[in-house]
């Protein structure tokens, strides 16, 4: 079993336990302890929240940096599709794809590209026996480590096909070897650039017997500013030819993963908050005859996220307009004719269901937690029901069980002690 790695981090010396984090985090994993803001690694989804709300800069993201990468290795460039809509006026792929070329890298495997793969597979085990209905994408690492943590019974509605990034990382390596039989495995790097913190924590929290095909992940914060510089001036040669196509584009935006499986009964929604309500319904069985559900952490989808130079919205209008000079083109794997058309199965090598039912260490034993939340709930009719935040725990419910816990003394409380004194 492996330690869940985080990319959210804290600098204490810029925090001021102002709270701010402490109330916008989604899932209460934030206490304020010592006038500074602590994370609890156990509770933490990496949705980046606090990151975006944190005035103080003391929220960051830690991820490989572009300056301390290894150029002289065979260094594939894999760009998120949300890239793409980071720039004004761009009316063609291939700049961007050229950009990363004279940044260095030594090729470009698009994550659109295997984006369209994975519609296509997921498709496919849509159509399936053994799919769960409704199936969730499990496109989104923050929805994934939601979903182990707090709705671990949607675990097998989740797709169990592997990431567009990580099937990118995959297909890269193994065209590299191809082209370019003199290199060995080693020296083979692949470099995702991500828009948020998550997919940075997914790929370096790698399980046993489980192979990562993402070596390095790097901020598209980093990237975006020495790739404008490349791109001015330049012009694509023929290396630079985007290989995906409008569908894989879509990917970065809500809807439009599920809008690219044709497939009428589906459900989207964005906004961590917006994905919890969801997830409560799911849960509870509120909702009605849907086939497959996309849900994206960030809003409006992965354009939106932490890592992200640009507005979300207007990265999403650019990419809108950028999907009218790209031809459709869905990508599929050379055996994904013979899967759909007899019914076989997805293969192992794009699978990830260990994935979905993997829990972190430090998970709490269920029957303490239960037996605590019971204690808690005792305590906290006893409180005085204000939410304030005074104490350093987002709610009175969230202090009565770190009192139980004993992580906070019931002195902490501020209003109860004065209304006592």
């Amino acid at each position: 079993m492996a330690v869940y790695t985080h990319s959210v981090t804290i600098e204490p010396e810029k925090c001021t336990g102002c709270t701010t984090c402490l109330r916008r985090c989604p899932v209460e994993a934030i206490r304020i302890r010592n006038d500074k803001a602590v994370i609890n690694a156990n509770q933490c989804i990496d949705c980046g929240e606090c990151i975006r709300v944190c005035k103080h800069s003391a929220k960051r993201a830690s991820y490989d940096r572009l300056d301390e990468l290894d150029f002289s290795k065979h260094l594939i460039a894999l760009p998120a599709p949300s890239l793409f809509g980071q720039f004004n006026h761009l009316d063609e792929a291939d700049y961007v794809i050229q950009g990363l070329l004279d940044m260095g890298f030594s090729e470009v495997y698009e994550v659109a590209k295997a984006a369209e793969y994975v519609t296509d597979l997921t498709r496919i085990y849509i159509n399936s026996p053994e799919a769960v209905k409704p199936v969730i994408s499990s496109a989104c690492p923050v929805v994934v480590r939601l979903i182990k943590l707090r709705f671990p019974t949607l675990c097998e509605q989740l797709v169990p096909i592997m990431p567009p990034y990580e099937l990118a990382g995959k297909l890269a390596k193994e065209e590299a070897l191809r082209k370019h039989p003199e290199l060995s495995p080693e020296d083979v790097k692949t470099v995702f650039i991500s828009p948020c913190p998550a997919k940075v924590s997914w790929a370096k929290s790698v399980m046993e017997g489980q192979t990562v095909y993402v070596d390095f992940i790097t901020s598209m914060n980093d990237v975006y500013m020495e790739l404008l510089s490349k791109m001015k001036g330049s012009e694509p040669g023929p290396e630079a030819a985007p290989e995906a196509g409008s569908v894989g584009l879509r990917w970065a935006m809500t809807s439009g993963e599920a809008a690219s499986l044709m497939n009428e009964g589906y459900l989207t929604a964005d906004g961590i908050d917006n994905v919890i309500k969801v997830l409560d319904d799911l849960e509870s069985g509120m909702l009605g005859d849907i086939g497959f559900v996309e849900l994206n952490a960030c809003s409006p989808g992965c354009v939106g996220g932490v890592l992200a130079p640009s507005n979300g919205y207007v990265a999403r209008l650019r990419l809108q307009t950028l999907q009218k000079t790209v031809v459709v083109k869905p990508n599929k794997l050379e055996d994904i004719d013979s899967m759909d058309s007899f019914g076989e199965g997805i293969p192992d090598e794009y699978t990830e269901s260990e994935a979905f039912t993997y829990m972190p260490d430090g998970a709490p034993n269920m029957f303490k937690l239960m037996l605590a939340m019971k204690k808690a709930d005792a305590l906290a009719e006893k409180l005085p029901n204000k939410d304030c935040g005074a104490c350093g725990s987002p709610t009175c419910k969230a202090f009565a069980l770190d009192v139980v816990n004993g992580e906070a003394d019931l002195s902490d409380c501020k209003v109860r002690s004065q209304m006592e004194g």
